[in-house]
């Protein structure tokens, strides 16, 4: 092919050949090899399963049963209790949020380590501190036509003390949370 490419060029006046960089690309997921110009990117080399556009490094997971029945409540757990509760207490400051799980939007955010509430408080860590944070969130939460929540503790957090006293304050304001507990 090189030669016949070649005698064509050969054949038209005579001129010089000029080097030119043609990388063999193979249909990613087809077999049938072909030659075309590479292109500055490189992207040609990785494009999605239809061809249309290139991989993402964060593609999700392909499920290893895809076959696997899902449960109706697994299905619809995200829209029957839209509200989730995340509370975060570090050695410095307490924070909450309650995030809509489907569009993961923040409705109501409070923390010790705000403008407002850090002026007010003897420290930003304690028990006092949590009730603080579980009053402002309720408050804020209701503004924003909120009323239930659901909470999950994460693995290494435990149902007491801090988060339970942010818990037992956004109840005791008039928010209900459903806390599960594993």
């Amino acid at each position: 092919m090189l030669k016949l490419v070649s005698e064509m060029l050969c054949s038209r006046g005579g001129q010089k050949l000029r080097p030119f960089i043609c990388a063999q690309v193979s249909g990613f997921h087809t077999s049938k090899p072909g030659l075309a110009p590479r292109s500055f990117f490189g992207v040609e080399d990785f494009v999605d399963d239809d061809n249309s556009r290139p991989y993402t490094y964060q593609k999700g997971k392909k499920s290893k049963n895809p076959n696997k029945h899902v449960s109706f409540k697994q299905r619809t757990v995200a829209y029957m209790e839209p509200f989730t509760l995340d509370v975060f207490i570090s050695k410095r400051f307490v924070s909450a949020s309650i995030t809509h799980r489907v569009t993961c939007k923040q409705v109501a955010v409070a923390g010790t380590n705000s403008k407002d509430i850090k002026a007010v408080l003897k420290s930003r860590s304690d028990i006092p501190a949590c009730l603080s944070v579980g009053q402002i969130l309720s408050d804020r939460a209701r503004e924003a036509d909120v009323y239930t929540a659901s909470y999950t503790p994460r693995d290494r957090d435990k149902f007491e003390g801090k988060i339970r006293a942010v818990v037992q304050s956004l109840i005791d304001n008039g928010i209900d949370i459903k806390v599960y507990l594993d």
